[in-house]
């Protein structure tokens, strides 16, 4: 029983970079897909979120990145700590205090970190006892990619198919210690746009309007099956041309939704040009290309050839920043300072 008080948790999220895409929903209002996906839960990358409820507070704030914010990402937070509220049943506003050591809203994933890592905060402060199962159901609800930010390595979001989503949520696939010499080459481009439209509002106006969005659709089980095939046994050579062919697909329904989405600029067409040069010049596929609905582009790779391609591509015009990440954790929970384990890590596998 919850006696007034002031609940406090702080929990860190790193956010995720999806191989199969999630891009479209079957239940707009719970964040359900059309497809089940596949990603990959980044080291290096992270959002830490401190979650405080307290009964004497008027509303609910937030601060992101030392700034207070208003509007809509408040009301967003706002309607999402209402779900912890109905659990609960308490009208208790929080305070919530959340920081991301990577671009925000840039096509970096920080919406899946920052929601899991809000669940994650939310779910301690309140001493809810759930396991990782029902916190990507409750994550999922805030944005759709959090649900798999919550375990670390390769992750396998399940689409489901009942009418209120509840067979939707984020299941371990393999974990970061499975394929140890997988990099990903993160590469941040100048002036990247901050997205004028959200993704959920886009992704609907593709589900609507793109003329190959049904086809995407009917080459995704086939081509997710052939991806764990590959991550199973760690063969980069098939798994590479499979994530850019998905890439690829995933950008022709962009561009061909009415009106299109274009979220590349100069600099980000010249790093997927450049990774079909390297792989050309080499003969075979020793890099693969990615990117969600942002500017940034993520290079797949593996620890041999990292180095030499994040020289490589970081020398390209309008490429502000190569960043070469490994495998990450699920999301982890920070104690207070002065304790002798101040981070707890759980689900990371």
């Amino acid at each position: 029983m919850l006696a007034p008080g002031r609940y406090s948790a702080t929990c860190e999220a790193s956010p995720n970079i999806a191989l199969v895409k999630y891009w479209g929903q079957r239940i707009p209002e719970y964040n359900v897909p059309y497809n089940s996906s596949l990603s990959l839960t980044l080291d290096g990358l992270a959002t830490r979120t401190r979650v405080a409820f307290d009964p004497d507070l008027p509303a609910d704030t937030l601060e992101l990145n030392g700034t207070p914010v208003d509007g809509g990402p408040r009301e967003d937070v706002s309607r999402f700590l209402d779900l912890f509220r109905e659990r609960i049943r308490r009208p208790w506003h929080a305070e919530v205090v959340s920081r991301n050591n990577f671009p925000t809203a840039s096509g970096m994933a920080s919406s899946a970190s920052g929601f899991a890592a809000l669940a994650g905060a939310a779910m301690g402060a309140l001493g809810l006892h759930w396991g990782p199962r029902n916190l990507s159901r409750y994550a999922r609800r805030g944005s759709g990619s959090a649900a798999r930010s919550i375990y670390g390595g390769f992750v396998l979001w399940r689409a489901g198919h009942r009418w209120d989503g509840t067979d939707s949520y984020a299941v371990p696939f393999r974990g970061p210690e499975h394929w140890p010499e997988f990099r990903d080459i993160a590469c941040l481009v100048d002036a990247a746009p901050v997205k004028s439209v959200r993704s959920q509002e886009a992704m609907q106006r593709s589900v609507a309007t793109s003329p190959v969005f049904e086809r995407r659709q009917n080459q995704l089980r086939r081509r997710l099956m052939r991806m764990r095939s590959a991550i199973d046994r760690r063969d980069a050579g098939s798994l590479f041309p499979l994530i850019m062919e998905e890439c690829d697909s995933f950008r022709e329904v962009c561009e061909t939704t009415d009106p299109p989405l274009d979220y590349l600029t100069a600099a980000s067409r010249a790093i997927l040009d450049e990774v079909r040069s390297i792989n050309r010049d080499e003969g075979r596929p020793v890099a693969a290309y990615t990117h969600d609905a942002g500017a940034h582009v993520h290079v797949f790779t593996t620890a041999p050839h990292a180095p030499a391609l994040a020289r490589r591509l970081g020398a390209l015009p309008g490429v502000r920043e190569t960043r070469i990440l490994r495998p990450g954790p699920g999301v982890r929970w920070i104690r207070p300072a002065g304790s002798k384990d101040p981070t707890v890590k759980l689900w990371g596998r």
